[in-house]
């Protein structure tokens, strides 16, 4: 078998050979991400509602499977936060968090998710994640972050309760509060003035130095507590039923696009750095790989995270083998050094995930969009307000958001922008009434349209010239300025036929500047560019119509030079 095809199944066999010397680089990265990734994973395993070992669990299978089976060979594949908040608002009320029912939703979860990825890289349906467009995700993924913060507050703050309980429940547990709140002091202050340091290490190894001095665990106080240690075996999920497997399905779309999503922001960060191309449709493939790999380990979907990818590359981390690596070091870590997470209180672990989704808030990101766009500013409040109102539920949040994006999108097809030209001082073809310019001739009505001539543009197309001939009936003349239009379909084809047929019972001259070959042969196959007709004349270039069109005046103006 070719080589070649080998690395499109097997795309990790195109990794480089490292020489010695080389190693250290790979070594110290995945060392640094490890480093980051053994308390993070246990964090968002809390955040998913499951047992905390399982986080571990999805930083080992699932992050060398998804970096072996992916395009892009630095991206720290394994728990995120977004993906986390997804699974556990979507298993909300189907069952209890933690409990042995919960995590077999959750696998059946990362099951559909996986598949779907894996569904669409094989078939090339990449494209399809572009039916979530930017401003839907940022919307999504500011309520999602402070949905997360809304999550880890109780816990954060000591409360033995929901959020309301600290105006009338029992006493916070103070001690768990200065756990935690010190915790992330300390990691906002490590942000800013030592980013060098890998602070979440140092703060959860130091938590669970104070903590079991202090004996906070044998007072009542809530710590990580013992996981069981050695590797993760095989998991195969009991049955949930058509009816719960129904429930699931909307969620597992939701996860594997906001997830890829996720991808996508550090894949193309890396790719563009490697000056290559990149190959969506294998990435998905990887993904899909990483959740099926996840779910028969027991755990939970997982993600790329663009922080850790960030810091795989700042680590100075060249090909895959630095994840391989900080799989080494996770497995190292489940094998020997569970116990020493045992005395980690838990407010430390919600403080880890408060920091880490902080940045996704930020209030100037509606603002700027206003600016730019009002209508795709309103798209991302409408996806922000929906996911905020809706939760748990928070994936109708997305739908929406694409609901909207899809009508925004399908209304700018279905009015496409159609406007009559005149020749601009600078030689260009303008707006005529924008500018307020002359025609280019008597009884000449000159239009361009910015859009394909198919199903969607077509009854538009139609529209504005019957307005115009409506507008001017002593019309003998009809210019289209055809340079735009790259695509013609059998709708489109049928309204040219049309508007010949109709010009031509009027008497009307159809003239047709820059048509494209492929829209030009499309027509001649269906018989609509007939040769010799003398009621339709096509020009190849603007400046051939423009003299051509100029003749029609009885006393030519002087064309430009840029028109000639």
């Amino acid at each position: 078998m070719d080589k070649t095809v080998w690395q499109r199944w097997l795309p990790f066999l195109a990794w480089p050979r490292l020489r010695p010397n080389e190693w250290r680089g790979e070594f110290n990265a995945g060392l640094t991400v490890a480093l980051l990734m053994v308390p993070q994973s246990v964090a968002y395993a809390a955040l998913a509602g499951m047992p905390l070992v399982t986080g571990l669990y999805a930083a080992l299978l699932p992050a060398l499977v998804g970096v072996l089976w992916g395009a892009s060979s630095r991206l720290s594949v394994g728990p995120t936060a977004l993906t986390c908040l997804l699974v556990a608002a979507s298993l909300t009320g189907m069952a209890e968090p933690g409990s042995a029912q919960w995590v077999d939703l959750a696998v059946w979860l990362a099951v559909l998710s996986g598949l779907l990825q894996l569904v669409m890289g094989v078939g090339g349906f990449g494209w399809l994640l572009n039916v979530i467009s930017a401003p839907v995700l940022m919307g999504f993924t500011q309520a999602a972050a402070l949905l997360i913060i809304a999550s880890q507050l109780p816990a954060l703050l000591g409360l033995k309760g929901p959020l309301a309980s600290l105006l009338t429940g029992p006493m916070p547990d103070l001690r768990a509060a200065a756990f935690g709140l010190a915790g992330v002091a300390l990691l906002l202050a490590a942000r800013r003035w030592w980013p060098r340091l890998p602070m979440i290490v140092i703060v959860v190894g130091g938590a669970a130095g104070v903590s079991a001095l202090l004996g906070f665990a044998a007072a009542g106080g809530a710590v990580i507590g013992t996981l069981p240690a050695g590797l993760p075996s095989l998991y195969v999920p009991h049955w949930p039923g058509l009816e719960a497997l129904g429930q699931l399905v909307v969620p597992a779309m939701v996860i594997a696009l906001v997830s890829f999503l996720e991808t996508a922001s550090s894949a193309r960060v890396e790719n563009q750095r490697e000056g290559r191309r990149w190959d969506d449709n294998q990435d998905l493939i990887g993904q899909g790989l990483a959740k099926l790999a996840g779910a028969f380990s027991g755990t939970f979907a997982v993600s790329s995270s663009f922080s850790r990818s960030a810091v795989f590359m700042y680590a100075g981390a060249r090909t895959g083998w630095a994840s391989v690596v900080m799989v080494a070091l996770v497995l190292l870590a489940l094998l020997v050094l569970t116990p020493v997470l045992y005395h980690v209180p838990r407010a430390v672990l919600a403080g880890v995930v408060v920091v880490a989704v902080m940045n996704l808030v930020r209030p100037s990101a509606f603002a700027q969009l206003w600016r730019v766009a009002r209508v795709e500013a309103v798209t991302a409040a409408v996806t922000f307000g929906v996911t905020l109102l809706t939760a748990p539920r928070i994936y109708w949040g997305v739908l929406a958001g694409v609901i909207m994006g899809l009508s925004h999108f399908l209304h700018h097809r279905l009015h496409p922008r159609i406007i009559e030209v005149g020749l601009h001082p600078d030689g260009s073809l303008r707006d005529r009434h924008l500018w307020q310019l002359p025609p280019l001739a008597p009884q000449l009505v000159a239009l361009r349209m910015d859009a394909e001539l198919d199903f969607a543009a077509a009854s538009g197309f139609e529209r504005a010239i019957n307005e115009h001939l409506a507008a001017r009936p002593d019309t003998r003349h009809v210019c289209l300025f055809a340079q735009p239009i790259n695509r013609i379909d059998a709708t489109g084809v049928e309204t040219f036929s049309q508007l010949r047929r109709q010009l031509a019972d009027r008497g009307i001259t159809l003239h047709i500047s820059g048509i494209k070959l492929p829209v030009e042969r499309v027509l001649r196959e269906a018989g609509q560019w007939p040769a010799g007709d003398p009621l339709l004349r096509a020009y190849r270039t603007d400046a051939e119509a423009l003299a051509a069109l100029a003749r029609l005046h009885p006393d030519p103006p002087d064309l430009p030079a840029a028109a000639i």
